[in-house]
């Protein structure tokens, strides 16, 4: 009887000291709000559970460590900055080291921001180290990036300017025959333009061949983006382009001069590249806006002069004028 008893005993410690493992493993963490914890490189379980430990996202290293030896599956951490949830478990948190599933920090670049701004949303990100310089016009991919807390300007920037190098050498090597742009550059410069005369997507294949039959001419292309970038290298102008600065000869402004400007106005995106490698075919050589944020098209001086009228009638009968 005793023998029984005593084995009933054991069994129920066992029972017990199991159930409290295992709640314990599964059960709400210590931390009352969400954490930002950093795992060293290099860093093995026990220095991660003593980091862990100090943030306050657990209460005990060793009864970490041993709920993860013996319910973790053994699987190697991941360095980097975490973002521990509010009470989480110690499940959960060896789940998010094994799985690498670190904080997202991202700088986000949109079509068209001109360099001088990609520069300053580098800075802006405290998280980042070191100094980044303007970098080339044209040269960064509009995309969003991630980051890691600690990780330097300089790299993210490379990132950026990379991933247009092989989107460029990726959409040249698909490039119609024909173009009006003989190299990578001049594809970049008209993109940069394509990019700022039109918000709309289902436009830019259609601009890019206005602006590539005018190219094929030597007719300047009379494109405002290009009179504006030399006043404010990509900044808004926040007032109406002035009679001096359209007559100015700068090497950019497309009223003064035939040809591509000296370099691009802006950052293009993936589409306005690829329009200027595969424009619209067709014969139109003017545009201009037509009240609801896109553009009528003309093949004719006649035809846009007529459209001229018609988008000043517009402009008056909002107050525009």
């Amino acid at each position: 009887m005793r023998k029984l008893l005593a084995l009933g005993l054991v069994v129920a410690a066992v029972l017990l000291a199991g159930l409290w493992l295992i709640q314990g493993w599964n059960g709400a963490g210590p931390a009352r709000r969400p954490t930002t914890v950093v795992v060293a490189p290099g860093s093995s379980l026990d220095e991660a559970a003593r980091t862990l430990e100090r943030a306050g996202v657990i209460a005990s290293s060793g009864r970490f460590l041993f709920q993860a030896r013996l319910f973790g599956g053994g699987g190697p951490i991941k360095a980097g900055e975490y973002e521990i949830p509010a009470h989480a478990s110690h499940a959960r948190i060896l789940f998010m080291l094994q799985g690498g599933r670190t904080h997202q920090r991202l700088i986000a670049v949109p079509e068209g921001l001109p360099s001088i701004l990609v520069q300053e949303r580098l800075m802006q990100a405290t998280a980042l180290t070191g100094a980044a310089p303007v970098p080339e016009e044209g040269s960064v991919l509009p995309d969003s990036y991630s980051y890691q807390r600690g990780e330097s300007r300089a790299a993210v920037l490379k990132r950026m300017q990379s991933a247009m190098d092989r989107l460029v050498d990726r959409l040249w090597a698909r490039r119609k025959p024909g173009i009006a742009v003989g190299s990578k550059r001049e594809a970049l410069i008209l993109a940069s333009i394509v990019e700022k005369e039109t918000g709309k997507a289902s436009e830019r294949r259609m601009v890019a061949g206005v602006y590539s039959n005018r190219l094929r001419l030597g007719m300047r292309l009379d494109a405002d983006p290009t009179v504006i970038y030399p006043v404010t290298k990509g900044r808004p102008l926040g007032r109406r382009i002035l009679r001096s600065e359209l007559r100015a000869r700068n090497g950019y402004n497309t009223y003064a001069m035939a040809g591509l400007p000296a370099g691009p106005i802006a950052n293009p995106g993936r589409e306005s590249i690829a329009a200027v490698l595969d424009p619209a075919p067709t014969k139109a050589l003017y545009f201009v806006a037509d009240g609801t944020g896109g553009h009528v098209f003309a093949d004719t001086l006649a035809e846009h002069q007529a459209n001229v009228v018609k988008w000043r009638a517009i402009r008056r009968a909002r107050g525009e004028m």
